[in-house]
C-alpha cells in the first residue's frame, strides 16, 4: 500500500543518508505513482519538491515531510456547496454504475435536510435501472423525504421537471437528482445527460444547477479517467468521493484538482447516512501521508 511504502521509502532513506538523492526523488516518484496520483501529477510534485528543497536547504526528514505536505495540499480544491435560500436548487449526481451515485443521494438528503434545507425532494432519473427507482424510494421512505419517480424505462427529463416543479410550488428548495451511468454507448449516455440537464437549467434559478460526479475512491486513476470523460462532455462542478476508507487509493483526487480544477465536496466512507462529510484538505493531505 502506498502510505506503508512511502513512509518506508523515507524511513529507508534517512536511516543512511544525509542528502536527498535522485535515487531518493524516483523512489518518492515510484511512491506517488502507486498512490494513483498519475505519473504526470507525480512527476511534476517531485520537481517541486526537489527545486523547494535546494532553495530552501531542506535536509531532514521533518522538513521534507512537511513540505510535501504544503505542496499535496496546493494541488486539492474544495467547494462549501450549500442551497440558495428562497431559490430552487437541483444537484444532478452523474458518474458510472457501481460508483454509489443513488446511496450517495440519500447520503446528501439526510445532510441538507439535517441543516434545515426545506424542502428536500428526491428524483429518480435513473429510469432505465428499475432497482435504481426502487432503492432511491426506499431511502426516501426511510428519510422520510419525497421521492419523485416514474416508471421503469420512462423519460428521465419528465422526472427532473416534475421535482423541480414540486420544489418550485414551495417557493424553493433543493432537488437532489440520481442519473443513469450506462446506457447502450457512451453517445447515448451523453446525449441523454445533455437532455436532462437543459431541462433542470431552465427550470432551476439561475445558476443553482450543479453537476456532481460521484467517483468510487478504490479505483484509483480509473475515477479520474471517468471525471475527464464527463467533464468533457456536460462541465462538472464537483466530485463526491465514496467508499473512502483506509483501502482508498486518495492520489486521483489531487491529479483532478491539478489537471481538471474540480473541487472535491464530500466524502463519503460508510452504509449509513451519516457517513458522509465535507471533504478537509487538511485531513485528506494528512491521511494520504501518515
Amino acid at each position: 500500500m502506498l502510505k506503508k511504502s512511502f513512509s518506508q521509502k523515507l524511513k529507508d532513506f534517512f536511516s543512511g543518508s544525509t542528502e536527498l538523492t535522485e535515487n531518493f526523488y524516483d523512489d518518492l516518484c515510484d511512491s506517488l505513482i502507486e498512490g494513483d496520483l498519475g505519473p504526470g501529477t507525480a512527476y511534476s510534485i517531485v520537481e517541486d519538491l526537489k527545486k523547494k528543497a535546494r532553495t530552501e536547504k531542506i535536509r531532514t526528514q521533518e522538513e521534507v515531510v512537511n513540505k510535501l505536505r504544503e505542496i499535496l495540499s496546493g494541488y486539492l480544491k474544495t467547494l462549501d456547496l450549500y442551497p440558495e435560500k428562497n431559490k430552487t436548487n437541483i444537484y444532478l449526481l452523474l458518474g458510472v454504475n457501481g460508483a454509489g451515485k443513488t446511496t450517495t443521494c440519500a447520503k446528501l438528503a439526510a445532510f441538507y435536510s439535517g441543516q434545515g434545507i426545506s424542502p428536500v425532494v428526491l428524483a429518480a432519473a435513473d429510469t432505465f435501472r428499475a432497482a435504481a427507482i426502487e432503492q432511491l424510494c426506499l431511502h426516501g421512505d426511510k428519510l422520510g423525504i419525497r421521492t419523485i419517480s416514474h416508471q421503469h424505462g420512462s423519460d428521465p427529463g419528465a422526472v427532473i421537471f416534475d421535482a423541480l416543479e414540486s420544489v418550485n410550488s414551495k417557493g424553493g428548495g433543493l432537488v437532489i437528482a440520481d442519473t443513469a451511468g450506462r446506457l447502450h454507448t457512451k453517445e447515448n449516455l451523453v446525449n441523454e445527460l445533455k437532455k436532462i440537464i437543459k431541462i433542470a437549467e431552465t427550470k432551476a434559478s439561475p445558476g443553482c444547477c450543479k453537476k456532481i460526479i460521484v467517483l468510487d475512491s478504490t479505483t484509483g486513476l480509473n475515477g479520474l479517467r471517468q471525471a475527464e470523460v464527463f467533464n468533457e462532455a456536460v462541465g462538472l462542478d464537483g466530485i463526491i468521493l465514496t467508499k473512502y476508507d483506509s483501502t482508498a487509493k486518495g492520489g486521483a483526487a489531487f491529479s483532478a484538482g491539478k489537471d481538471l480544477g474540480l473541487p472535491v465536496i464530500f466524502t463519503c466512507f460508510g452504509e449509513k447516512y451519516g457517513d458522509i462529510k465535507k471533504f478537509d484538505v487538511a485531513e485528506y493531505v494528512e491521511g494520504f501521508l501518515s
